[in-house]
């Protein structure tokens, strides 16, 4: 018998036996014994022992990935130059507007690969890294070849970088050593793990070099070649493949010899790659060699705006504006600045109602010019007369007024404000109508008064357009609001009027096509109802044109363009906003520091240039409404109901007037009073009317206490009891 004895155990936990060592302690003596008083025992295959030895190795795997990934994350790759990087603002039709440099007036423009040439993303993989899609970074078969070349020869004769080791170099820039190539190899791997493979790809041709000031082939392709990368020819697209390697050594606006060289050493590996025939490498090399242009700059102050918001990694921008329409208006701003002064600079912004696509903004006359850097269409400004349309929507819109409601158009004090029309001129009864077409001051403030001014500012800044009052002390809004006496930007503005267009919807702007989807599909908010909206536009179509002016386009069978001017005090802002065929347009003119200009009216300086925009447009209007009867509801024929007698206006009774001299040479007071008929009476002794302009215009003798009164043609009075004040 032999002195080993096997015996087939069941390992479990009372056994003590252990994978590796089969020759553990004897347990009954019955057993057979091996050497020394040894058992062997025999486990049930080979499974106890595989388990355990697997088990160590899943644990080491893990531990290692642990540390691998705790060192990544505690020095991960420097991505500091890819968020240095600018988004390009398109047009709607994906036409360039503007980008903006980076640190050092560099020009990096982000990489979009839907917009980028397909057989050029294939080619340049093809001819830089054949393996990239399969890679973890590093490619093995490459980092061989590479060493076993360098090995028989006796130096580097081909190199073994990924794109993605070109990726991770362009990221943190280091002089090429063996431990930089190490750095490198590091790197790639992390971004392997951080980013997919198109990211990869994206971020290379976003911080790839192609000479002096460009990085990126966007920026490349549109400095030499003109265009977008979206459509290369087979030479364009070996030359972007060849620049990188050494940009400034073979820049084709300085060293062209260089830049063919390259060219024609990469159309022959395409050639020898089979993504080119050899005919079509023989015409890619003949192409002649560009040279370099400028960017384009169009829409400079909206586009660049949309490329400082864009989202980080976030490559195009597409806009709402039209490349075509707003070359053409930037030229009609700065000659109609130019014409105006040299401290004159302009404004255009044009809005499609249906989505509020802002399809052109010109912020100012060119930076060229003073303040032409502003964004004008930003800023805050006096409207002038511009929001008298809403004071009418609004009041028609809560019954009111009517478009024939009776209005008095005379010299009337509102507590302590007393406006007057513009060439100080009153017409005594007017209708709305008559008042807006002809923008008469008195009876807007009368209606804004019936409004009140705080519903009517409330109403405006639930629209979404913000009135900024001059002095931050003023609570509430005054009257002077229908006169331009609060701030608002152009665009704002233009929301308001696109709002009138829209049968009283308001709808902020959008600036970007995605935006203009969802302002399409949305609600928006009720500003005024459709009628009061129709109503005030047709309005606004009855105002006269420019003298010997009509819009060619609309000339030929469509309605005339609903507009509003306006002139803010001191003349400093001159603003016409209109709305014809679908389109809101508003223009301005006016100095960017807010001073003062000398008779220029909205009128006679922002009017011509806003039918100039109209006719450049091009809207196609649809037929006029039909004119509607001009007569008021008999509740509405009048704005204040008769009181059966006359209403005295000014000076109110129990007021303290201040006046600047006495006696029969001094300027004296202009009275008013609401009737018909009238006859003004001092102290009981009759005031004869002024010979020329026919006003009751009273002259105190002496400062002191005055019964004034008034009586119409029937007989009826109203009296006041004044102080005057005065020197």
């Amino acid at each position: 018998m032999s002195s080993r004895t096997t015996r087939r155990v069941d390992p479990g936990p009372r056994g003590q036996a252990h994978c590796g060592d089969p020759w553990v302690p004897a347990l009954p003596p019955a057993q057979g014994r091996g050497p020394a008083g040894m058992t062997r025992f025999e486990f049930w295959g080979d499974e106890a022992c595989r388990v355990p030895r697997l088990t160590k190795a899943l644990i080491a795997v893990l531990a290692a990935e642990v540390v691998l990934f705790t060192l990544s994350a505690a020095f991960p790759p420097d991505m500091t130059r890819a968020r240095q990087s600018s988004a390009v603002v398109l047009d709607q039709r994906g036409a360039w507007l503007r980008a903006l440099p980076v640190e050092d007036g560099r020009w990096r423009i982000r990489a979009d690969l839907e917009r980028t040439d397909a057989t050029f993303q294939k080619r340049l993989i093809k001819v830089e890294d054949a393996r990239f899609w399969w890679h973890l970074g590093v490619d093995p078969l490459s980092l061989a070849r590479a060493m076993g070349s360098a090995v028989v020869h006796g130096r580097v004769t081909s190199g073994a970088s990924t794109l993605t080791m070109q990726t991770a170099r362009l990221l943190e820039p280091r002089p090429r050593t063996l431990g930089a190539k190490l750095i490198e190899m590091v790197r790639a791997v992390q971004l392997e793990s951080r980013l997919s493979k198109r990211e990869i790809l994206a971020l290379y041709l976003t911080l790839a070099p192609y000479g002096g000031n460009l990085e990126g082939a966007r920026a490349a392709s549109l400095s030499y070649f003109g265009h977008e990368p979206s459509s290369l020819t087979d030479g364009e697209q070996a030359l972007l493949i060849a620049l990188p390697q050494s940009p400034e050594a073979r820049r084709p606006d300085r060293r062209p010899e260089a830049a063919k060289s390259a060219r024609r050493a990469v159309l022959d590996k395409m050639v020898r790659g089979g993504t080119i025939s050899e005919a079509a490498a023989y015409e890619a090399e003949n192409e002649p060699l560009p040279r370099r242009a400028a960017f384009p700059t169009l829409a400079w102050h909206a586009a660049g705006e949309l490329a400082r918001a864009a989202p980080k990694g976030q490559a195009s921008v597409v806009s709402t504006l039209d490349a075509d329409l707003q070359s053409r208006l930037e030229p009609m701003a700065a000659a109609v600045a130019a014409a105006q002064g040299p401290d004159a600079t302009a404004a255009i912004l044009v809005v499609e109602i249906r989505n509020r696509a802002v399809r052109a903004s010109v912020g100012s006359a060119g930076r060229d010019r003073a303040g032409g850097w502003v964004d004008m269409t930003r800023a805050l400004r006096s409207p002038g007369s511009a929001l008298k349309p809403f004071i009418y929507a609004m009041a028609m819109d809560d019954g009111l007024v009517a478009a024939d409601t009776q209005l008095t158009d005379s010299a009337t004090r509102f507590a302590d404000y007393q406006p007057e029309n513009f060439d100080r001129v009153f017409h005594d009864k007017v209708t709305v109508r008559e008042a807006l077409t002809h923008s008469l001051n008195v009876p807007a403030v009368a209606t804004l008064e019936k409004l009140g001014p705080e519903a009517f500012a409330g109403r405006i800044e639930a629209a979404g357009a913000h009135l900024a009052r001059p002095k931050a002390q003023l609570k509430e809004a005054g009257l002077a609001l229908a006169l331009g006496g609060e701030g608002i930007t152009w665009r704002d503005l233009v929301m308001l009027y696109a709002a009138l267009g829209d049968n009283g919807i308001a709808k902020p702007l959008a600036w970007t096509e995605a935006e203009a989807a969802t302002r399409e599909r949305s609600g928006g908010t009720r500003l005024v109802r459709p009628e009061a909206a129709r109503q005030v536009l047709d309005i606004l179509r009855e105002a006269p044109s420019p003298k010997g002016r009509a819009p060619s386009a609309l000339t030929r069978g469509g309605p005339s363009m609903a507009f509003k001017t306006g002139t803010s005090y001191g003349f400093r802002d001159a603003v016409a906003a209109g709305v014809v065929g679908g389109y809101a347009i508003l223009v301005w003119t006016g100095r960017a520091d807010g001073g003062a200009r000398g008779g220029l009216t909205g009128r006679d300086a922002a009017l011509p240039l806003l039918f100039d925009v109209a006719d450049a447009v091009g809207a196609q209007g649809s037929a006029p409404r039909p004119i509607a009867p001009k007569s008021a509801p008999p509740a509405l024929q009048k704005l204040r109901a008769d009181g059966g007698g006359p209403r005295l206006i000014f000076p109110p009774d129990g007021a303290a007037v201040q006046v600047e001299a006495l006696g029969p040479k001094a300027r004296g007071l202009v009275l008013a009073a609401e009737g018909e008929g009238l006859t003004w009476y001092v102290e009981g002794a009759p005031l004869d009317p002024d010979p020329v302009s026919g006003r009751a215009i009273w002259k105190p003798a002496a400062p002191g206490f005055y019964k004034l009164t008034v009586v119409d043609a029937e007989g009826r009075k109203a009296a006041a009891r004044v102080r005057i004040r005065g020197e």
